[in-house]
């Protein structure tokens, strides 16, 4: 009889309809696929095979790897992106076995790859796999829960990967930055557009450990409120906030953007929050932030993006990302975002768009973890650790090979007399 990986080759061409793109490494030690020095798949138990009949596509993969059960060894990136044809682009699913069943060719490749996978049913999903979140998608329950899942896995976790900044969004780069650098040129850019001066009322939506609040509060004299539904991120930023000294200029709330009682504010920045919004409530989302603004007041919109589906309605969330990353969490093309921006009242006066920036940022969060991977085992788990691992660097490709991109929205609220309080260069914020 063959070995397991020439047998699992076969299959993978049977099944998917086209070659694997990478070398092969079974249990057994035998390999298949490609020669050279390229990457390669290694399948440490068969139990992944059973994970993966059992949810063919994304989700039976996202399972064997937090496992532990698959892995990569060579160039984690040029995997994921040599992978991608059999994964992202065919929507994350394998034929399947239903599907096989109209095919005897594919249905005797099914029925072999059952008899190599061992007895089902499969192992129970790891112990990091996001639960049933109660109250409904997108209500305040659910929100809580999810933000509690992605953002409450310690606080000296996230500052490993992301380094002193503390700055979990994209980064705004030139030639030769640190990271360090590079997120605080990101945090001025804001500060800038936004025109923070002193005295302004800032509302940071979604704050994180406090970076926008503080940076605001420090260089341009702002008065801060942050809101965050992470209990471990409020203490973090409040603790940072005390030891600047700036606890008579930044409030950190622990509160849904939907219960703000207190504005109108001046400014508000939004930095990477709005991907937890939801589509069905993005115009409530839109609408509150709209009321929330001073009349002239500004509103810094900073998303991740989609790009647009041939048919919307078919658009689903990544499995992998819903079960162990943002759970509920939703991209939207950016021609939505801005949209809905307008409809609900707001002038949209300038987007730009920094994609390339995020792969420049992600690739540094990994080295961060690979650097200091025993630790951040021991501050988690394994299979949180390869989650992050695994999301960060296929994020990474994503954004590279424009699958997803990043964008900045300046709006205002301009008041009736159509005086927006911009400059006529609108881009002169780019230097300070």
């Amino acid at each position: 009889m063959a070995d397991a990986a020439t047998r699992l080759a076969t299959l993978a061409e049977d099944l998917l309809g086209s070659p694997l793109p990478v070398r092969l490494r079974a249990w057994d030690r035998s390999e298949a696929g490609p020669a050279g020095d390229g990457p390669v798949l290694v399948i440490r138990d068969r139990k992944a095979l059973r994970r993966m009949i059992w949810k063919p596509g994304e989700l039976g993969l996202a399972r064997a790897w937090v496992a532990g059960e698959i892995d990569v060894e060579g160039d984690l990136y040029e995997a994921l992106d040599r992978l991608s044809g059999l994964i992202w682009e065919r929507g994350g699913e394998t034929r399947g076995l239903l599907d096989a069943a109209r095919d005897p060719r594919a249905r005797a490749a099914a029925a072999e790859l059952l008899r190599l996978a061992g007895p089902l049913p499969p192992p129970k999903p790891p112990a990091e796999e996001a639960k049933g979140r109660g109250g409904g998608r997108h209500s305040r329950r659910s929100d809580r829960q999810a933000i509690s899942h992605h953002y409450d896995v310690g606080n000296d976790f996230y500052a490993l990967v992301l380094g002193p900044s503390m700055v979990y969004s994209c980064a705004y780069w030139t030639d030769g930055g640190t990271l360090e650098e590079a997120q605080r040129d990101k945090l001025d850019l804001v500060a800038r557009k936004l025109a923070l001066k002193e005295g302004d009322r800032l509302l940071d939506v979604g704050c994180g450990w406090g970076s926008m609040a503080i940076h605001a509060a420090r260089e341009y004299g702002a008065r801060v409120v942050g809101i965050t539904l992470s209990r471990e991120q409020a203490a973090f930023a409040r603790k940072r906030i005390a030891e600047e000294g700036l606890t008579d200029r930044i409030e950190i709330r622990v509160q849904d953007y939907r219960d703000v009682p207190d504005g109108p504010f001046d400014a508000i920045s939004s930095i990477g929050m709005a991907e937890h919004v939801g589509a069905a409530r993005y115009r409530e989302y839109t609408d509150l932030l709209y009321g929330l603004l001073k009349p002239g007041g500004r509103l810094l919109n900073h998303q991740i993006s989609r790009r647009p589906e041939p048919d919307e309605e078919a658009y689903r969330v990544d499995p992998f990302i819903d079960a162990y990353v943002f759970p509920d969490g939703e991209l939207a093309p950016m021609g939505r975002t801005l949209t809905a921006l307008e409809d609900a009242g707001f002038e949209v006066r300038d987007v730009e768009a920094l994609r390339e920036h995020y792969g420049l940022t992600l690739r540094r969060w990994v080295a961060n973890l690979e650097k200091d991977w025993d630790r951040a085992v021991r501050l988690t788990s394994p299979g949180r650790a390869r989650i992050w691992r695994l999301y960060m660097a296929a994020s990474a490709v994503s954004f590279e090979r424009n699958r997803i991109g990043v964008n900045q929205f300046l709006a205002v609220r301009t008041p009736v007399v159509g005086t927006s309080g911009l400059p006529l260069r609108s881009r002169e914020w780019t230097e300070r």
